[in-house]
């Protein structure tokens, strides 16, 4: 996909909270943080873990499994046992629609 896409409102979202959602067979996490919104896979790249079940510490998606930290920033595996990123996707807000453009 190579548009913004509506996902979701920003009610949708609590501060400092997380939404798991499925935009075009791809699972991804909104995130927000204060007033700034990001989005990356829904994946630990360690093991394939459910990210959006994690526990979110600041700007980092804990994974429930092996505790594996990723910067939602930016995807980037900050802890170990991950060493790879999660894909991180473009977000922008319009009004109260949440837009999102998937990365390849």
């Amino acid at each position: 996909m190579s548009d913004f896409q509506v996902v979701a409102q920003t009610k949708d979202v609590p501060e400092s909270g997380k939404l798991c959602l499925e935009v075009d067979d791809r699972f991804v996490v909104i995130i927000r943080v204060g007033d700034s919104y990001f989005c990356v896979d829904d994946v630990c790249t360690h093991d394939g873990g459910p990210l959006g079940e994690g526990e979110l510490r600041d700007f980092c998606l804990v994974c429930p499994r092996h505790g594996a930290e990723f910067d939602v920033r930016t995807g980037e595996a900050v802890t170990m046992p991950a060493t790879e990123p999660t894909a991180s996707h473009q977000v922008k807000v319009d009004g109260d629609d949440i837009l999102i453009k998937l990365a390849s």
